[in-house]
């Protein structure tokens, strides 16, 4: 590895760090017994809550995880440029989530080969849509392509011709 390599990995592990005590501050702020870790992945760093009052966040659907998701984002948004992922999870409900989303995506994927029909997958929010659209890329007989003009959008997944 190179020196400006380890230099900006060094960056990363700092940036994160800050990211898990903003995020640890946040939740004990809230009077929740929760503790966050790192998880560096090829796909993002992520930061992993857990502990026993974890619902607190994962309750209808996820929508806490997702709003303390967007307050990190907009915190550390100058920091974090475009080249680098912050995912914040919850007793790995939005790894399961993640999964489930692949799944799902690779299931319509084979529903458009086999009939030759375009299939919608949605409302998807951004990062939703990116897991459709990663999973779809492993596959060179389907393409993707996201519709709509609001946060929420529908995901259209075709057969290549």
């Amino acid at each position: 590895m190179n020196t400006n390599q380890e230099q900006q990995r060094s960056v990363n592990e700092t940036l994160s760090q800050q990211i898990a005590k903003f995020v640890q501050d946040v939740v004990e702020a809230m009077g929740v017994a929760l503790t966050a870790t790192i998880e560096e992945t090829p796909e993002a760093t992520r930061i992993n809550l857990e502990g026993e009052d974890g619902g607190l966040f994962i309750r209808r659907g996820g929508e806490g995880l997702q709003a303390l998701q967007h307050v990190v984002a907009t915190a550390f948004r100058r920091q974090l440029g475009d080249d680098n992922r912050i995912v914040i999870d919850c007793n790995n409900f939005r790894r399961d989530k993640d999964a489930e989303i692949r799944q799902m995506a690779k299931y319509i994927a084979e529903k458009a080969r086999s009939s030759g029909a375009p299939q919608e997958m949605g409302p998807l929010n951004p990062y939703e849509r990116r897991i459709v659209h990663l999973a779809i890329a492993e596959d060179p007989s389907v393409s993707s392509e996201s519709i709509g003009d609001a946060f929420m959008k529908t995901v259209i997944i075709s057969a290549r011709r």
